[in-house]
């Protein structure tokens, strides 16, 4: 591609799946990023907390890269800043909040003060290399959401981000409608678009619905009102406040991120005119019956408030009988489980739990079937790319968008490099590097790498670890020392445990003589594993290590 003078998108991240956007796009030889996300790791099985896009392709590329254009403040768009930045080291670009947003979570890195962070007005146009950018205000779950037009000499690209169509959003001003049609009369060649909701028919619903919805609830509470909703949904939150002061409440943030959010709300004019909120340790002050706790944990993440609050282990706030739980959040696909277990253990607790299959509590903030109908009216594009959504999510917009007359659609797949401006429509180019990466302590792992699949491997087969000493001629000195975690409890009689102590003695004692180390340990090892598949239908990781005197 050196030299090549096409227009190209390439994704690294967030086509196939939600979460962990990274969308390239290359023109003359230069490119430009858009929005660098993650997603969470909780019930993968990989032990890691985070998980986010392999960045080594533009990484290799970076003296190439002319900056980061973000589009919003949500973790799946620019979570991976904090891990990823010291690797592309490029200028970043953001809106008021979500600038202020990104600075407070470099805060917890060493190269907060290196990072160069371009705040930029609602609406703004800028350039980066032959690439011109129109920041587009929509509507989202997020203060300042924006589309991006980018226009090259080769053709305009609208990227719509996280967006939805709402009349009454509570915080912001609506889509602007008419700055997608000015767009669209001027031509584009390719809407890249959030695939979400392509399943579903209709609309997404309204903030101001739920905003009616959570005042009622919280006026008919007899106790304590917890609410679980995403920490970034300054809407939701403003509702939740209002919705408390109405029923001569109290309001309370439980947990660090709702802090986080609030503070970089208020530094951008948001929530200025709300009461103030208390903090958790004065939460448990306050009368149950004039208490609202704004809670995070709305996925069942182990560590959020909500759950150690269930589980008993939060230190200020409790919950009890008769108390209510609101969850104004939808279900991420795939935290079904974590969310099943904490609301059965709010509900032991005697909690009154409520979803939004209970009382209409949330709305989606991406569109659905026919607000991506009125997007391809306004925007009228020869090309759609669906991303931002599962095989099932693209493929559905892909159709509607051929239902809606754009002559070609093409379903891309991470590390696609397609080539836009080709006559014929999108070509796929070529084939790149475009896997995952796990921030695992403080270190980032290749989630297909060997210490991520050995934990798998552990996670299922257990492992047994043996220890041999033997002579010069390869003769066991003393009795083998068997571990066996995940297969055997050292609490309890066990006659897989000394079977596999006379199964090392046996397989150490058929070696030749003066056999090497190496030698002596793989008969160890296929000894072993031969055994407990045997007896347990399990093929474990197993280590013999061989200590020669």
């Amino acid at each position: 591609m050196s030299g090549d003078p096409g227009l190209y998108f390439l994704p690294l991240g967030g086509s196939g799946e939600i979460g962990m956007n990274l969308n390239l796009y290359r023109y003359r030889g230069k490119w430009l990023m858009v929005d660098l996300g993650v997603t969470f790791g909780e019930g993968s099985g990989s032990g890691v907390d985070v998980i986010m896009p392999d960045p080594s392709f533009i990484a290799e590329r970076r003296e190439d890269l002319l900056g980061l254009v973000l589009t919003h403040a949500h973790e799946d768009h620019l979570g991976a800043v904090q891990y990823l930045w010291p690797l592309l080291r490029c200028p970043i670009y953001a809106t008021g909040f979500t600038a202020s947003f990104l600075k407070r979570k470099l805060l917890e890195t060493d190269f907060a003060r290196d990072v160069p962070i371009h705040t930029l007005e609602q609406g703004a146009k800028f350039r980066l290399g032959d690439f011109e950018i129109e920041y587009i205000h929509i509507t989202h779950s997020i203060p300042e959401p924006n589309a991006l037009a980018i226009r090259t000499p080769a053709g305009t690209i609208l990227h719509t981000g996280d967006w939805k169509l709402d009349d009454m959003p509570m915080l912001g001003p609506v889509t602007d409608e008419a700055a997608f049609r000015r767009v669209g009369n001027e031509g584009v060649l390719a809407l890249i678009g959030d695939s979400t909701n392509a399943i579903k028919d209709g609309t997404s619903g309204s903030e101001g619905g739920v905003a009616v919805e959570l005042e009622k609830l919280i006026a008919q509470a007899p106790n304590r009102v917890a609410v679980a909703c995403f920490a970034s949904n300054v809407a939701r939150v403003e509702s939740v406040a209002r919705a408390a002061k109405k029923a001569g409440r109290e309001c309370a943030l439980v947990g660090r991120s709702l802090w986080r959010i609030y503070e970089a709300a208020r530094e951008n004019g948001y929530m200025r005119d709300l009461p103030p909120f208390l903090t958790e340790s004065d939460a448990g002050y306050v009368p149950r019956e004039r208490i609202v706790m704004l809670c995070t944990g709305s996925q069942g993440e182990p560590r959020a408030a909500l759950s150690r609050i269930a589980e008993d282990q939060h230190p200020h706030v409790v919950l009890e009988e008769g108390d209510w739980a609101l969850f104004s959040s939808r279900t991420i696909p795939g935290n079904e489980k974590p969310v099943g277990h904490l609301q059965n253990q709010l509900m032991r607790l005697g909690v009154k739990v409520i979803t939004d299959q209970d009382a209409p509590i949330h709305v989606s903030g991406h569109p659905c079937r026919d607000e991506l109908a009125a997007m391809y009216q306004w925007i009228r594009p020869r090309i759609a790319i669906p991303v931002h959504g599962e095989a099932l999510h693209m493929r559905a917009h892909a159709a509607l968008a051929r239902d809606c007359q754009v002559p070609y659609a093409l379903v891309p797949e991470n590390g696609q490099i397609i080539r836009l401006d080709s006559p014929g429509g999108p070509v796929v180019a070529e084939h790149v590097q475009a896997g995952r990466w796990g921030v695992d302590g403080d270190r980032l792992l290749p989630m297909d790498g060997a210490v991520v699949r050995g934990r798998a491997k552990l996670l299922w087969n257990g492992a047994v670890v043996a220890t041999v000493v033997v002579d010069r001629r390869g003769r066991l000195m003393a009795e083998p020392r068997i571990s066996a975690p995940g297969l055997v409890d050292p609490t309890e009689q066990d006659d897989l445990a000394d079977d596999l102590v006379e199964t090392v003695r046996g397989a150490v004692a058929r070696c030749p003589d003066k056999a090497g180390d190496d030698v002596l340990a793989e008969a160890a090892r296929r000894a072993i594993r031969k055994l407990v598949h045997n007896r347990r239908g399990k093929k474990p990781v197993a280590e013999v290590h061989v200590v020669r005197l």
